[in-house]
Order: structure tokens, then sequence, then C-alpha cells
């Protein structure tokens, strides 16, 4: 059996990095929490019952994790706390700035839609999974995947508020790289022959 567990445990890594990516929004962060699951799994290997979904027993064992610390630390991030890395941007490419806008968005869903989303969008995940995952009806389920693609839609399409935090920040990352790539296009020097950017 600990050959079989061992192996379960490998093959559902991939998956349970992009959840644990989904809650932290933090690629450190999230790898320690999938190592923190993975150890809790290990040790919890026992009362595992062979023949049911071990992908929603790993799945379940992560987002308790997750919560487990979250508890402990008392201070849920927002997204004035996304790393600066994250937020400029290096390239005018159209596909780039939509990724970012995308990034900023997952990031102000509430944390149960950004987890449902991406657990039924990119993993694939079905609503009755993801219900017994979560611990709520499938109706429920549903509604969370549903509200988290309405709001997305909306925001990517510009249906934020002109004082929105998100909106001006990215209008400033925009306005900025763009002004680089125009200076460098044109060959701006700033006086010492060096092009600016």
């Amino acid at each position: 059996m600990a050959d079989t567990f061992h192996t379960q445990v490998i093959a559902i890594l991939p998956k349970l990095r992009v959840q644990a990516l989904a809650l932290t929004r933090n690629r450190a962060a999230a790898e320690d929490l999938v190592q923190d699951a993975v150890c809790n799994a290990l040790s919890a290997r026992e009362s595992f019952v062979p023949g049911t979904n071990f992908g929603a027993w790993m799945h379940r064992i992560l987002r308790n994790r997750f919560i487990s610390d979250l508890r402990k630390q008392r201070n849920v991030t927002d997204i004035e706390d996304v790393p600066a890395s994250l937020l400029s941007t290096k390239s005018d490419h159209e596909d780039r700035l939509a990724v970012k806008d995308l990034a900023f968005a997952l990031a102000r869903l509430p944390e149960d839609q950004r987890e449902a989303l991406v657990l039924v969008v990119l993993q694939g995940m079905s609503y009755q999974e993801l219900a017994e995952l979560t611990g709520c009806a499938v109706g429920t389920a549903k509604s969370r995947v549903f509200r988290a693609r309405r709001q997305l839609e909306a925001w990517m399409v510009g249906d934020l508020p002109a004082d929105d935090k998100l909106r001006q920040r990215a209008v400033a990352l925009r306005d900025e790289a763009n002004r680089r790539t125009s200076l460098a296009r044109a060959g701006v020097s700033n006086g010492s022959g060096a092009a600016l950017g």
C-alpha cells in the first residue's frame, strides 16, 4: 500500500501546486503549503481508505492546512501586499498585459470563488468533487464558479469603478510601460548616451 500511496502523492503534486498558488497567490508560500500538506498526508496515510477519491482527500488536506495557517497568522494579504515584481510590466505586448490584468482580477476574487474557479476550470474537477472537497452543496459550488467567472469577465472588460485601487495601479503600470517603450523606440537617451529604460 505504501508504494501505491507514494505514487499517488507524486502524481497529484502538480494539481496541488496549482491549488496552493491559487490560495496563497505567492509561489514560495505555495511550495511551502504543498510541502506541509504532503507531510500531513504522509503522517495520516493510515486514515486514507483505498478505493476512495485520493485527489479529493489530498485537496482537502491542502485546503485545511491553508486555513489552519491563516488562523495562526491572523492576517490576510490584500492587493497592497502583492510583490512589485508581479506588478511591473516588462513588455508592451497585449498578451502580457492581459495576463497581468487577469492576475490582478484573480487576486481580488473572494477566496472561495478563486479556489472554486481554479479547481474546476484549470484542474478539471467536477462540481460534485468541488462540493465534496469544500463541504458545500453542489449548487453552491456551481454558484461560486459562476460568480467568479462573471466577476472576472466584468473586470477584464474594464467594469471597475474609477476610484478602484486595482484599476489605478494597472493604469499607472500600463502608462509607465508605454512611456518607456515609446522612449526606447524613439531612441531618446538620458544624456549619457544610454537609452532610458
